[in-house]
């Protein structure tokens, strides 16, 4: 495979995504409407390819170490609108819309508490 150099991923047109050693890259979902964070994620090449396939946040589950659809068991998919790129192309940020809460605790977003001194308050339901 070819070398690509920091000047064509960063400044270039072509989608060049960097996977990390472990094959993955950083997703972050946010809110189409609304703009908040929702959730983050990993995607390895084969998610990446669901997802722009489909329209369907496809995500790599680390811990079952498989691919994963958001909303496969819970209904609460997120569609996909738009892939954002960051200059460096190890990350993505995905704009979506949900259908349901994005967090597996039932919560709208993952983000859905705040750091008061040393205690957690909820701030989101």
């Amino acid at each position: 495979m070819t070398e690509v150099s920091t000047a064509e991923r960063e400044l270039g047109t072509a989608f060049l995504p960097r996977f990390d050693a472990k094959g993955l890259l950083i997703a972050i979902a946010v809110d189409a409407e609304s703009k908040d964070i929702l959730m983050v994620a990993y995607m390895d090449a084969e998610a990446l390819e669901k997802t722009r396939e489909t329209g369907l946040a496809h995500f790599h589950s680390r811990s079952r170490g498989k691919l994963w659809l958001k909303g496969e068991t819970s209904g609460h998919f997120l569609r996909v609108q738009e892939i954002r790129v960051d200059c460096d192309q190890d990350a993505l940020q995905l704009i979506v819309k949900p259908e349901g809460p994005a967090c597996h605790t039932g919560a709208k977003s993952c983000f859905y508490r705040q750091l008061d001194g040393d205690t957690l308050r909820k701030i989101i339901p």
